[in-house]
């Protein structure tokens, strides 16, 4: 019966210790959870949502991030990629641009404030698109802005218009049926003008 009762307050440690085990073990788990850091909540803004440059200009397209939580922006990952009839080309990746042999294309502005914005050095009409700014937070969420419109116009070179052919022709036609009118309303004067003047040489 010793050995009976030895072993009972033996058992009653190991109950014991199971439970205060089990406490520690809820602890344990419990405790990542709290220390799990408070997902961005960044906002990308791209402004403005269309954008127009001749031919030779410099284009800058503004985007900005705003984070409440996080005063410091320099560890994201800044993308700027376009999209046209080609389909999508990336111009910039990971805050550096990805284009070969290109300097035209490049990020301005301070990461560490929230600017982001492109530039691009003496566009041409192959630079139409839409540009999107795309950035990587550290937990790997991936935040994107609503896009820029650009449309290049092209330069005729002529006394400085930059109207398409097609306009300046329809101005033309306008005007020369305009003075055609003025000839059809007018020649039935003409006409009474002339009889009045031939009567008054008869008398």
């Amino acid at each position: 019966s010793a050995v009976l009762f030895s072993l009972f307050p033996s058992t009653d440690v190991g109950v014991t210790d199971g439970g205060a085990n089990k406490e520690n073990a809820a602890a344990v788990t419990a405790q990542p959870l709290l220390l799990t850091p408070e997902p961005w909540n960044l906002l990308v803004t791209q402004t403005p949502a269309k954008e127009k440059a001749k031919e030779g200009e410099t284009v800058v397209l503004n985007c900005h991030l705003n984070s409440v939580q996080r005063p410091s922006l320099t560890d994201l990952r800044v993308k700027w990629y376009k999209e046209d009839e080609k389909g999508q080309m990336d111009l910039l990746e990971k805050n550096v641009t990805v284009l070969p042999n290109n300097s035209r294309v490049f990020m301005s502005g301070d990461l560490s404030r929230g600017d982001v914005s492109l530039v691009i050095l003496n566009v041409t009409t192959s630079d139409h698109g839409i540009y999107f700014c795309e950035v990587t937070l550290p937990d790997g969420k991936v935040v994107t802005g609503d896009g820029t419109k650009l449309r290049i116009r092209r330069a005729l070179g002529l006394f400085g218009i930059e109207e398409s052919i097609g306009t300046i022709i329809g101005v033309v036609a306008a005007g020369i049926g305009g003075i055609v009118v003025l000839i059809i309303v007018l020649t039935p004067r003409l006409r009474k003008c002339i009889l009045c003047m031939r009567q008054e040489s008869r008398q």
